[in-house]
C-alpha cells in the first residue's frame, strides 16, 4: 500500500494471533481505532506515516480498556483457550496514552486474575521513558521491549524521524540504563534511502556503535529483526535472517548479551 498505507488495528483489544515467537498473543491497542497516534514517525512503521492523521475515535478511555479485555478474558477462559502473553502494540506508541500507568495496573491484575501464566509486554519506542510514573509502569510488566534502532544520531534521525527536537541518541541511551538488567533492547535493522540520503544501519561503524551503546545499558536481552510488512517509504530492503544472525553473533560475542533474531 505504500505511502497510502493506513492503521493496522481497529479495536483496542485484538486477536487473539497464534505467533510462532510468541505463542499466543493477546494485543491492546492504546491508540486511536481509526488513525495514528506516535511520536516517532518511522520508514518503516507498518500502521503507515503520522500525516495519516489521528482519526475520531480518540484514546480509548482506561474504563473501557480494563473492561473489553475483562470479556474477551472471561470468553477465552469460558471455551479453554490458551493465552501466552497479552502485548501492548496498535497504531502508535502505547505510552503516550494519558492513563499508560493505569492501564498497565489493571492488565497485571487481570492478568493474575484469569491468567496468571501469561506474561505481559510492552512495545515502545522509548521517547517517554523519562516521566517517572511511564518508567516505573515499564519496569512492572514482564517484557518491556525498549526500541533503539541506531546509536549514530543522523541515522535514528532518518528512520526514527521523532516528532521532538530534544530527542537525540546520547539522551536516549542515557534513560535506558535505568531499565539495565529488565529491558529488552530492540533493534530494526534495514537498508535503502529516503528522499534521496541513503540509509544502512547495518554497516561496521553502526553495529559498533551500537554495541557500545548496549554495553553502557546492559539489558537483560537484545532483539534484532527487519521488514515483515510493507512500509510506507518504498524504497527500505529487508535485511536476510542469515546475516541477521551473523550480525546478531557479533553482537553477542562482543556484550555477552543474549541476542534474540527475530
Amino acid at each position: 500500500m505504500g505511502k497510502n498505507q493506513k492503521v493496522l488495528f481497529h479495536s483496542t483489544i485484538f486477536g487473539p494471533i497464534h505467533s510462532r515467537r510468541l505463542g499466543v498473543s493477546l494485543g491492546i491497542n492504546l491508540s486511536p481505532n481509526d488513525g495514528k497516534v506516535c511520536s516517532f514517525d518511522c520508514l518503516y512503521c507498518e500502521a503507515g506515516y503520522n500525516s495519516q492523521g489521528k482519526g475520531s475515535s480518540g484514546l480509548p478511555l482506561r474504563e473501557k480498556v480494563k473492561e473489553q479485555l475483562r470479556s474477551k478474558l472471561i470468553g477465552m477462559k469460558e471455551k479453554g483457550e490458551p493465552l501466552d502473553v497479552i502485548t501492548f502494540s496498535g497504531n502508535g506508541e502505547p505510552t503516550l496514552h494519558p492513563d499508560f500507568p493505569g492501564i498497565i495496573e489493571d492488565v497485571l491484575a487481570l492478568r493474575n486474575e484469569f491468567y496468571p501464566n501469561a506474561k505481559v509486554s510492552v512495545l515502545t519506542n522509548s521517547t517517554k521513558i523519562f516521566t517517572p510514573a511511564v518508567a516505573n509502569a515499564l519496569k512492572e510488566v514482564d517484557n518491556n521491549i525498549l526500541k533503539l534502532d541506531s546509536a549514530v544520531e543522523e541515522t535514528m534521525q532518518i528512520i526514527d524521524r521523532p516528532t521532538s527536537p530534544s530527542f537525540t541518541v546520547d539522551k536516549v541511551v542515557e534513560g535506558l540504563k535505568q531499565f539495565a538488567g529488565s529491558g529488552i533492547i530492540q533493534t530494526m535493522f534495514l537498508r535503502g534511502e529516503h528522499d534521496g540520503k541513503p540509509i544502512d544501519n547495518t554497516t561496521p561503524q553502526e553495529i559498533d556503535a551500537l554495541i557500545k551503546a548496549y554495553k553502557e545499558i546492559k539489558p537483560r536481552e537484545i532483539m534484532i529483526y527487519s521488514l515483515d510488512r510493507s512500509t510506507p517509504e518504498e524504497k527500505l530492503v529487508k535485511v536476510s535472517k542469515e546475516e541477521l544472525e551473523k550480525i546478531g553473533e557479533k553482537i553477542e560475542n562482543a556484550t555477552g548479551i543474549p541476542v534474540q533474531v527475530a
